[in-house]
């Protein structure tokens, strides 16, 4: 049955990246402007020959189908095309950022999933003021974007206190673990918050079943009952909101790598689509797709072998 399951959510993976490469494609496709006037620059109107000639050598004018199968073909094959401001290769642009964009997303999740679920385990636990207290601050926080969580810390810690480093990703594993500190706390606040809450109102759900209620009736152990069947009974959904949290980073990760001047594929996405770079930016958007599907896809298949209570045939 389980190999179903994961069949069955393997063939959706790959219905939704190729409906969402036609998308990717196609808005780009359709987009205004030229492309090609941007590798010519200057004040004069450029002459019809020239642009035709990067019209030609970058198949701009190719016929959408054409276009697209070419395109498909060589993003499956790992060439995505050339980047027609920056004079490269698309797959050389992103692999030589992909790592600091994979090393903050990491330090991100790892700043979610500890700290969110420990707070909102302690909250259901122990109830009253803590129950309150931890309430309150991540209701708040889940209301602060995070461009703006990213302007309060780099004035807060990097400005007046000149605790950490509020530019570049620096060197190595140490430096970068300094330097993506900042921008990791920025990105994983409202996550971290919204992991907390979905903890406690799991872990309170857990406290109120029946089987529970048995259990500390009949004086088995408080510790027991809490890690043989609380948490065990809540993992199911705790790893689901905490996957979906982690997958949402990959989304959030432009606007705090352009906000820490990280050299990251994010940020090479928002200047991309500045200057209308299509191959770069068609590129990146399927990849990003691809990637949010494939973690909720991974998600979706170890939520079900943890929680029996999730059907492999259908929905929860």
């Amino acid at each position: 049955m389980i190999g179903r399951f994961v069949a069955r959510r393997a063939a959706m993976l790959v219905a939704t990246a190729l409906v969402a490469s036609v998308a990717v494609y196609g808005a780009l496709f359709i987009a205004p402007g030229d492309p090609a006037t941007l590798l010519i620059g200057g004040g004069k109107p450029p002459s019809p020959q020239l642009l035709a000639e990067i019209h030609r050598q970058y198949h701009l004018d190719d016929p959408f189908l054409q276009g697209y199968l070419r395109w498909l073909g060589g993003m499956l094959h790992g060439d995505a095309g050339q980047s027609l401001t920056y004079k490269d290769s698309v797959t050389h642009l992103v692999t030589e950022r992909i790592g600091n964009t994979a090393f903050l997303v990491a330090y991100a999740a790892v700043l979610i999933i500890v700290p969110g679920v420990t707070l909102g385990t302690v909250a259901a636990l122990r109830g009253g003021f803590g129950d309150t207290l931890v309430t309150v601050v991540t209701t708040a926080l889940m209301a602060v974007p995070t461009f703006v969580m990213s302007v309060v810390l780099i004035w807060w810690l990097s400005v007046q206190w000149d605790w950490l480093p509020a530019y570049g990703a620096g060197e190595g594993f140490t430096g970068r673990l300094e330097h993506l500190t900042l921008p990791a706390l920025a990105l994983a606040t409202a996550w971290l918050a919204y992991v907390a809450q979905v903890t406690r109102s799991a872990v309170r759900a857990e406290l109120a079943s029946e089987h529970v209620e048995t259990a500390w009736a009949r004086g088995v152990p408080e510790r027991f009952v809490v890690r043989k069947h609380v948490l065990r009974n809540a993992a199911g959904p705790l790893f689901s909101v905490s996957g979906v949290a982690v997958a949402g980073l990959i989304a959030g990760c432009s606007i705090v790598e352009q906000a820490f001047g990280i050299n990251g594929i994010g940020a090479l996405l928002v200047q991309s689509a500045a200057k209308q770079d299509l191959a770069v930016v068609q590129a990146l958007a399927l990849i990003t797709v691809v990637v949010f599907v494939v973690v909720n896809t991974l998600v979706d298949v170890v939520t079900a072998a943890l929680d029996h209570r999730v059907s492999l045939e259908g929905t929860a």
